[in-house]
């Protein structure tokens, strides 16, 4: 039985999750520095370590209601050649789970697309959908986020 640990994170008082494997670090909230001409989504950059890091607001990503909160976090996503950053309204915790407390997402319908979501997992009362960060964003959104 093969444990992961996924990091708890909300939205809209949803909660989401993804493998810690993922995720470099959470930083605190620091607004972003608008740029023009890109997707509504797409928040800005901030400084972090010895450049910038674009910022991606996952509630206008997904649809959802914007929760102003004192407890928004960015978490910067890890991936193979760039970084970014994912704004959210909390971070809840880290979890240890097996891989058989996660069901398949073909088996749900939601208002966010399953290319994202890699399954659910439910926790007491809470019902945790498990993202694929790295899906996030199509191949067109990274050329512009990343300028090509």
């Amino acid at each position: 039985m093969k444990e992961i640990k996924i990091l708890v994170f909300k939205l809209d008082n949803e909660f989401f999750a993804t493998d810690i494997m993922e995720v470099e670090r959470i930083l605190g909230y620091d607004k972003p520095t608008a740029l023009p001409d890109v997707p509504d989504f797409f928040e800005g950059v901030i400084n972090y370590e010895a450049g910038v890091l674009p910022i991606i607001n996952l509630a206008k990503k997904f649809k959802f209601k914007e929760i102003q909160s004192d407890d928004k976090k960015i978490i910067v996503v890890k991936k193979e050649k760039n970084k970014f950053g994912i704004l959210v309204d909390s971070v809840s915790e880290v979890l240890s789970i097996s891989e058989e407390e996660i069901n398949a997402s073909k088996e749900i319908s939601t208002l966010i697309s399953v290319k994202y979501i890699t399954g659910i997992v439910k926790k007491d009362t809470n019902i945790i959908m498990l993202l694929n960060l790295d899906k996030i964003l199509t191949l067109e959104e990274e050329e512009i986020i990343f300028q090509g």
